[in-house]
């Protein structure tokens, strides 16, 4: 308790001295020009503008818009990956016959996928879900299937000793064993997910936190530029914040170790 505490102190008192060093250079001193990088009343401007409205929406509707896509590309992600690499883990034989397939896909970039995702799907929501699942995809499946090969084999000797066997074997063996590399993934994959909506809204979208970036980049807007950036950093946090609250109660032992 007093350790967190200490922390928050911490990163309170880092967050004011750059907000200190922010307005120093860009208000008192004029160092940094407001063409390059805004200063923190043209940021709180900007804020206020889009709360009304910009780039023909609010600054909620730009958020929802963002978050749910995000959300999508993710559950469905995670909903194919975890399985999959939990069941890679558990059988060789599949594991030898998916990993050549998965290991083409795997070092395509997710970017690389929106040409296609476009020509596919065209430019609405579901290309944007599409290029996000598969930046999402890849982290879930390599630490599932991780999660599972670090199983202890005595473990899963002494499982298969006691009669178990088939999806029993899974639920309540490889499961729970693969669990801390699961959420790994889960948080990596949550990660890529925001990373790469970003880009993904950069082209062709209506709505989002990616066309506000967009539009205030052909505006010359930096202050917008960096209000909408700090509004993914902190949909990022919140959601990342989430995944780990659900951690801690999927996996208690490991909450009160920590």
């Amino acid at each position: 308790m007093r350790r967190s505490r200490r922390r928050v102190l911490v990163g309170c008192c880092t967050a004011l001295a750059l907000l200190a060093i922010w307005t120093i250079t860009t208000v008192v001193t004029s160092l940094v020009s407001p063409g390059r990088f805004p200063s923190p009343p043209d940021v709180w401007a900007a804020a206020r503008q889009i709360v009304v409205g910009y780039a023909d929406a609010t600054l909620l509707q730009h958020a929802l818009h963002s978050l749910r896509l995000v959300l999508m590309g993710f559950a469905v992600a995670v909903a194919i990956g975890m399985p999959l690499g939990t069941l890679m883990g558990a059988y060789r034989r599949l594991d030898a016959f998916i990993t050549p397939v998965f290991s083409i896909v795997r070092p395509i970039p997710p970017l690389a996928w929106i040409p296609l995702a476009i020509l596919w799907l065209g430019l609405g929501d579901a290309a944007k879900i599409m290029v996000i699942f598969f930046a999402a995809f890849v982290p879930s499946v390599i630490n599932s299937h991780t999660g599972v090969r670090t199983i202890e084999p005595h473990l899963i000797e002494a499982s298969r000793t006691l009669g178990v066997r088939g999806f029993a074997h899974i639920r309540e063996v490889l499961v729970p064993g693969a669990m801390p590399m699961i959420f790994t993934g889960l948080r990596l994959s949550l990660q890529a997910a925001w990373t790469t909506l970003v880009a993904a809204e950069l082209v062709g979208a209506l709505a989002g936190l990616g066309r506000v970036l967009n539009v205030a980049q052909q505006d010359i807007y930096p202050a917008m530029i960096l209000v909408a950036m700090a509004s993914v950093a902190v949909l990022g946090w919140g959601t990342t914040r989430l995944l780990e609250i659900v951690e801690s109660r999927a996996m208690p032992w490991i909450a009160a170790r920590s």
